[in-house]
């Protein structure tokens, strides 16, 4: 299969997305907005590859400026091991107008596991990033036994191939491209989409980043950050 069939494979997943997690997406959405027209941001935590998707909610063109990503350096090595994401998130500044999105393919590893249950345990909602369908397939790595599907408020569901992988080449066991970065972040932002159009409906205008690459842009975005660079910038 040449580059060809795995745009197809591509196109076919998100074609099943667009029909499958409009709801979802909108749930979401409404939270997001929710949370902003109260003064609160949205939180974002991703470990491994599911960063790229995660990191897609911050500091984006395009996208609203009220969003932190909580970003675990060396994710992959300790995503694994319990009790990291509960130490990480001890002192993390979470208030109960926030909103946490969590992001694992699998959602089995104990630390973003962990960073939900903390974020829950805080008092906000929580909106999960996942592969329902693979993580139902696999055991949970946390005592506990749940999943992370298990502890969000909403799921958008980004479906995919068993390991993420979807394409199979001749003389290799295993598959190449995984997909899920392409569907993590077609949902993201479909789902900032929403609730940029809720809060506008609303009479809500959101603050949104200009592209900084854009005359007059980085002035612009600073003086829209300024209102929330004591959320922003904190731990």
């Amino acid at each position: 299969m040449g580059y060809e069939g795995f745009i197809d494979i591509v196109e076919k997943q998100l074609a099943d997305l667009r029909e499958s997690q409009g709801e979802t997406v909108k749930a979401a959405a409404r939270l997001i907005a929710e949370s902003i027209m109260k003064g609160g941001i949205v939180q974002s935590f991703g470990s491994g590859h599911s960063r790229v998707g995660s990191s897609e909610f911050c500091i984006r063109a395009g996208g609203l400026i009220p969003a932190k990503e909580m970003y675990f350096p060396n994710s992959t090595k300790y995503e694994m091991v319990e009790g990291v994401g509960t130490r990480f998130m001890e002192h993390a500044d979470i208030r109960p107008e926030d909103v946490f999105v969590v992001t694992s393919f699998s959602g089995r590893n104990p630390l973003s596991i962990e960073v939900a249950m903390c974020a829950k345990e805080k008092g906000v909602k929580v909106i999960a990033i996942t592969s329902v369908e693979n993580s139902r397939k696999l055991s949970s790595r946390h005592s506990s036994g749940r999943h992370l599907y298990d502890l969000a408020d909403v799921v958008l569901d980004i479906k995919g191939e068993f390991g993420d992988a979807a394409v199979s080449l001749p003389g290799l066991e295993e598959k190449v491209c995984a997909t899920s970065t392409i569907t993590t972040t077609v949902l993201t932002v479909s789902t900032v989409l929403e609730a940029i159009s809720i809060m506008l409906e609303a009479g809500f205008v959101p603050p949104v980043y200009m592209s900084s690459n854009v005359d007059g842009g980085p002035e612009y975005n600073e003086r829209l950050v300024r209102e929330y660079s004591g959320r922003l910038f904190r731990v």
